[in-house]
């Protein structure tokens, strides 16, 4: 059975805690993020795949309707508040069910309800804004139209995949290095890893993902981006010289 990978977003504690009891009596739901505000459920969606969300509506800073509004791909979304009066938009945002505080345990049964079981899928597909998902091979008519977005110093920044020299593993953080600038994201370069398309891109250190195109140079041990010489992993050296011998055409 494919269980339904839930976060609860509210401030308030008591409210995590009833849905967090609820969640656990039921087989087929599995509580992955509690959050206490927008912020860390921008993180959760971030690292990992979430398919429904009980999403309170007043909260500090940003609603839950504005957060929901600023998802490219949201999970299914189950809306808990106080207040009747945002029933409409939360409607027309096209959210599975309007929970009304105290929730009853049967009125939380009946809304979960309406939630289908998913298809396992890659964590990609339910990627907020922190990284947009990137588009499998052939999806784009020029590799040059595809793009991500990475979330930095609070603002949602474009990069280009064509434009990437290298990324960088700064223990949960990484650093992606174009040719005209930088950016800083909280991320783990494994998940990253796992969304780059691979004959772009490839993995030749634990702490770095070069792309193929911008090598300059190599050896046994380095390769060369620009004026940047970056180490080949002991255990990634057999597989980063294979693929770059293949690339040779003046191998045989």
């Amino acid at each position: 059975m494919n269980k339904i990978r839930c976060m609860i977003v509210d401030d308030e504690p008591l409210a995590l805690d009833v849905l967090e009891t609820f969640i656990q009596r039921l087989d087929n739901l599995e509580l992955v993020c509690r959050c206490n505000n927008a912020v860390e459920a921008y993180t959760c969606l971030q690292n990992e795949r979430i398919d429904l969300a009980f999403l309170d509506i007043q909260m500090p800073k940003l609603t839950g309707i504005d957060f929901l509004k600023s998802l490219a791909n949201p999970p299914k979304v189950i809306f808990t508040t106080a207040y009747r009066d945002y029933a409409v938009e939360g409607f027309e945002l096209n959210v599975v069910d309007y929970l009304l505080k105290p929730i009853a345990f049967e009125r939380f049964l009946k809304a979960v309800s309406k939630v289908t079981v998913p298809d396992p899928q890659p964590i990609a597909a339910a990627l907020a804004p922190h990284v947009a998902p990137v588009a499998p091979a052939g999806a784009f008519l020029d590799y040059k139209e595809a793009f991500i977005y990475l979330k930095a110093d609070k603002k949602m920044v474009k990069v280009m995949l064509a434009d990437i020299l290298y990324i960088e593993s700064l223990k949960d953080y990484i650093r992606v290095k174009t040719e005209t600038k930088e950016i800083i994201s909280y991320q783990k370069i494994s998940f990253l890893e796992e969304k780059l398309p691979p004959e772009k891109f490839l993995r030749i250190h634990r702490s770095f993902i070069v792309a193929l195109d911008k090598i300059q140079a190599f050896s046994a041990s380095t390769v060369d981006i620009g004026k940047t010489e970056i180490p080949i992993g002991r255990f990634y050296k057999n597989e980063v010289l294979q693929v770059l011998n293949q690339n040779n055409l003046l191998e045989s």
